[in-house]
């Protein structure tokens, strides 16, 4: 968990351009919950029948895990810049949130791996980009506060994404007629339901402490285009590398895709099993748009109805 500071109420207000305004958005406890998930007998092709659909999912569990520490790691170093004490305490409930959702997919690419998924080559292209690309290449000063302020903007932008994504794997009605594994189903209803339920924090923290327009729209195509790119790459990397049946002997045979990864990707969202191509873009758009605010987004009691419900976040409670 990162090292969280908290607000001094004497210190004075933080520079951005809405910095010292009183925050006024959704008023909503954002809690991290201690879930667990137990992974026995799950099926490596938990879609039934999906190999590619199945590998788009398993992104998020390759992907997520440095992703999300990284990002509870920016957000973190940016409490001291945040002044108004509702805002200071739903970024800690965030940070919170991030790293627990970090170890729940890292517990599954665990038995990816123990599987005979062959992970190592993703993770060092994440790791590279999270650790090198995104790190904070110890700066300080202006320079330093200004790759903060890019941080949480790409950042910023990245959870507007995953929060449209958690709305949509709430609203989705295939996953449960095709009988989608259902540890792994609430994994990730889960997982998007708390995404919707913090959508607005991440945003409003990057309105706070920095809140520029053209910061903002610069980001969000980088980060649209990162994720774009590295989601892609990795669910065709795994498709093409995809599992079968397991031999006598507990190994696992590959074995060959006929179909062109981007045929059945086309065909796994013209069955609602993912979202469109055109969703990335018509978010982006949205997201860019002046006067834009998450919380004109989506239905925040979806989310708050499924974690009644979720039976981890149920058995988290106990």
């Amino acid at each position: 968990m990162p090292r969280i500071t908290p607000v001094d109420p004497n210190r004075p207000p933080a520079t951005g351009q809405t910095s010292g305004t009183p925050y006024e958005n959704e008023s909503y406890a954002i809690v991290a919950r201690a879930v667990k998930f137990d992974w026995t007998d799950v099926p490596l092709q938990y879609i039934p029948g999906e190999w590619y659909a199945t590998h788009f999912w398993n992104v998020m569990h390759l992907v997520l895990p440095e992703g999300e520490r990284a990002m509870a790691d920016v957000f973190a170093s940016a409490l001291p810049l945040i002044d108004d004490r509702r805002l200071h305490e739903e970024v800690i409930g965030f940070v919170g949130q991030e790293a627990t959702h970090a170890s729940s997919h890292e517990s599954f690419r665990e038995y990816l791996a123990s599987h005979g998924v062959d992970i190592e080559p993703i993770l060092r292209r994440i790791r590279f980009a999270v650790g090198v690309v995104f790190g904070d290449h110890g700066l300080t000063g202006r320079a330093g506060r200004a790759w903060l302020n890019e941080r949480l903007g790409i950042y910023a932008a990245a959870e507007h994404f995953t929060a449209v994504v958690g709305e949509w794997l709430l609203d989705n009605t295939e996953f449960d007629q095709m009988g989608v594994d259902p540890t792994m189903l609430d994994l990730l209803r889960w997982h998007g339901a708390e995404e919707l339920e913090h959508r607005n924090v991440a945003f409003d923290a990057f309105q706070y402490v920095d809140g520029g327009s053209f910061r903002r729209a610069r980001t969000a195509v980088i980060a649209s285009g990162g994720l774009a790119v590295l989601w892609f790459t990795t669910a065709a990397y795994l498709y093409k590398n995809s599992v079968a049946t397991p031999r006598p002997a507990g190994k696992w045979m590959k074995r060959k895709m006929r179909t062109p990864w981007p045929l059945a990707f086309a065909r796994a969202s013209h069955k609602h099993l993912i979202p469109g191509l055109s969703f990335l873009f018509v978010q982006l758009a949205l997201y860019i748009r002046p006067g834009f605010h998450p919380s004109s987004m989506g239905d925040i009691d979806k989310a708050v109805q499924y974690l009644a419900k979720s039976p981890a976040a149920l058995a988290a409670q106990q």
